[in-house]
């Protein structure tokens, strides 16, 4: 890569990371002139689980607040069940409903949340979120603030429950004869999106989180186009030369992004999102695009609705779930599972901007004076 392209990335990168950092510190600064309200919207009393990782660095933290909020509310002590490196925290949510758990709280990251979703999927109990990763891209596009532990544990227990759609996913490697299958809640995809992830830095992730991906796309970004075939529905499948195939169900990602502004998390259909620019020229488009939520459609990135998404590849190529590695495929089959998951999250007139905040519960003053 030439000395002048790395420069010109690199300074795409700044700006758009320049960019979605003034977006939060403004909104926060309007947040700030606000009357904040707490609502306790689910009383009662509840058996409360959670599904821990202990290496996160708040876990201890998440651990005592929980059980200082369950005995204020004048319930039993939490289930706490800690996941390990071979149970990632499915077998556990699954001991949790077992034992009558009203709620179930994963404590961890998008990987956690992950598998404890799976486990909860289609039963009456619900999913809590305690953000303790780097993404935590289901509670940014739920409106829970990651950034505040004590309110996502008020969210968790006292929020409002909503059903959510779920997309599950069948991976086939025909060079290994490998399949599996596995579920996501945010985001999946085939191509750079995945190869940016394998490829940032462990090291630069713990130092600055989720902007680490940021190093990994800029030394990614002029690579070469695959030829993907993809069918949507069931139609007839057409030959793309494309750099990654995204399926959604939700579009918010990190520093307040919203990258498929259309995408709900109820509707019954996948957002599909196919990109193909060939030069850098095309990424600033694309970029351009994103950023500034342009309505005008342009060539290189293509948004479908679909139910079910099928995409063929002639070598493996790597791909992801919410932000998480899953393997090198040479097919995937995708399909939304509509209202399959039971989550608790603030009410819609209660959300904040889906961005780390300090702040809990929040609205204007003139909403509450409008609406109480």
């Amino acid at each position: 890569m030439s000395a002048p392209l790395i420069v010109l990335l690199a300074l795409l990168a700044a700006a758009l990371i320049a960019l979605a950092a003034w977006k939060v510190a403004a909104r926060r600064r309007r947040l700030a002139k606000k009357r904040i309200v707490v609502k306790t919207l689910a009383p009662g009393h509840q058996r409360i689980a959670l599904v821990l990782n202990p290496v996160k660095l708040q876990a201890p933290a998440a651990r005592a607040l929980l059980a200082e909020a369950c005995e204020l509310a004048g319930w039993d002590p939490p289930l706490i069940l800690e996941t390990t490196r071979q149970s990632p925290g499915y077998e556990q949510a699954r001991r949790a409903v077992e034992l009558g758990a009203d709620v179930v709280l994963a404590g961890g990251g998008d990987g956690t949340v992950r598998e404890v979703a799976r486990a909860l999927a289609n039963t009456p109990a619900a999913l809590g979120l305690l953000p303790l990763g780097t993404g935590n891209l289901l509670a940014r596009n739920l409106g829970i603030p990651v950034a505040d532990l004590a309110a996502s544990i008020r969210t968790a227990l006292h929020g409002n429950q909503r059903r959510i759609d779920m997309g599950t996913i069948d991976f086939d490697d025909a060079v290994t004869g490998e399949r599996r299958s596995s579920t996501f809640l945010v985001m999946g995809g085939i191509g750079l999106d995945a190869e940016v992830i394998a490829a940032t830095r462990d090291d630069l992730k713990k130092r600055v989180g989720w902007l680490a991906y940021s190093e990994a796309g800029v030394r990614l970004l002029p690579g070469r186009r695959t030829k993907m075939s993809i069918s949507l529905d069931g139609e007839p499948p057409q030959m793309r030369k494309v750099r990654s195939i995204l399926f959604a169900n939700l579009g918010k990602l990190p520093a307040g992004i919203d990258f498929i502004p259309e995408a709900k998390m109820d509707d019954g259909l996948l957002d599909v999102v196919i990109m193909s620019p060939r030069s850098l020229a095309g990424w600033l488009w694309v970029a351009g695009k994103v950023v500034t939520k342009h309505p005008r459609n342009i060539p290189m990135i293509d948004y479908r609705r679909a139910r079910t998404v099928e995409i063929w590849v002639a070598h493996p190529t790597e791909t992801q779930l919410d932000g998480d590695l899953t393997g090198a495929a040479t097919s995937v089959r995708v399909e939304v599972d509509p209202l399959a998951l039971l989550v608790r999250a603030p009410s819609p007139d209660q959300q904040q901007p889906r961005l780390p905040s300090p702040y809990s519960v929040a609205r204007s003053s003139a909403r509450a004076g409008g609406r109480n």
